[in-house]
């Protein structure tokens, strides 16, 4: 089997991730990562005995990492060479730069959820809207917060319809091991409507969606509470089940003690998972009710890594390794264990 070959340009909390999820893809090769300097990251990854090839992006930083004994397998270019299609997770705004290197070599890429929509052909997620994204040079993924709502806003559209959403998003204020916005004791809002609800009708157009998003100091995880109104009435049953079918929803109970997001965090910590993450969303059984003919509900998003089954979805759109959506989907959720 001929495998596509992929590199992860932004070796950070979601290229580390990225890079671990193209290696988890039987059919996918990872060639290396690439990032400026020696970061914590890239200090890991040499501790680890350098599992990955490393690549420099920024020439003047050689001595640096040299000096600390990092094995720098080439150039930021010469990674882009090797690959078929390379997965961008770097900050807002540097992919944009990046792709006119991605361009001048004819390279697939995708773009994370900070850059502009402007920067791809398509405006990606895998479940809603994978044949847009078919044999596309250019795609961007979702947010975190908005890869994870469309993934339950679509599995009940494409059961029973969806009219239009309303939903309150609770914001983790920044990753794990950040410092850059402060230690802080508030909460801030934000306008409506959230560019959740906004970015939901881009890849949904059929769909009119709204909210509001508090930003709330925690690192681990959002916490979005859903008001859909569905096309045809449905029960709180049905409304489980369609959740319970769904590979990457996981269904749970605060009566096991899944309380919130740090029990979700503390479970894939116990379950070995990589990076202790949990690649579904978990949707709060009790929170499931039907409301003067509304479906309301609320669910947790594991921020640092909901969008790495997406992004293997998009490497497989892009390089047409299967065109149909039930399939490539279902290729990703096999690698990752996803039932």
């Amino acid at each position: 089997m001929k495998k596509v070959k992929v590199g992860v340009v932004g070796y950070g909390v979601i290229g580390i991730r990225l890079a671990t999820g193209v290696s988890m893809q039987e059919d996918m090769e990872l060639v290396g990562v690439a990032d400026v300097g020696l970061t914590l990251s890239v200090r890991a990854l040499l501790e680890r005995g350098m599992p990955y090839d490393f690549y420099l992006a920024v020439p003047e930083n050689r001595k640096q990492l040299e000096d600390h004994g990092v094995p720098i397998a080439g150039t930021l270019e010469d990674l882009v060479q090797k690959c078929d299609v390379i997965l961008d997770a770097t900050s807002a705004g540097v992919g944009a730069k990046n792709k006119e290197l991605y361009a001048k070599y004819g390279k697939k890429a995708i773009f994370q959820g900070g850059e502009s929509t402007e920067v791809a052909d398509v405006f990606f997620h895998g479940y809603a809207n994978y044949e847009k994204g078919l044999g596309k040079q250019f795609l961007k993924l979702t947010s975190c917060n908005t890869t994870g709502l469309i993934r339950a806003v679509d599995c009940i559209d494409r059961e029973i319809g969806v009219e239009n959403v309303m939903l309150t998003i609770v914001r983790r204020v920044a990753d794990p091991g950040d410092y850059h916005r402060g230690l802080t004791n508030a909460l801030k809002v934000e306008t409506v409507p959230s560019h959740q609800a906004t970015d939901l009708m881009l890849i949904m157009p059929h769909v009119k969606a709204t909210g509001v998003l508090v930003h709330t100091p925690v690192t681990h995880g959002h916490f979005i509470s859903v008001n859909i109104k569905p096309k045809k009435d449905t029960t709180k049953e049905e409304v489980l089940q369609f959740f319970h079918s769904h590979p990457r929803i996981r269904v749970v109970r605060t009566a096991d003690g899944f309380l919130g997001n740090a029990s979700l965090f503390r479970y894939a910590r116990d379950m070995g998972l990589p990076h202790s993450d949990m690649y579904e969303i978990a949707v709060f059984e009790e929170t499931v009710e039907i409301f003067e003919g509304h479906i309301i509900f609320g669910f947790h998003v594991p921020q640092e890594a909901v969008v790495t089954p997406e992004t293997m979805d998009a490497v497989r759109a892009v390089m047409e390794m299967q065109t149909d959506r039930l399939e490539a989907v279902g290729m990703t959720n096999k690698y990752f264990n996803l039932k």
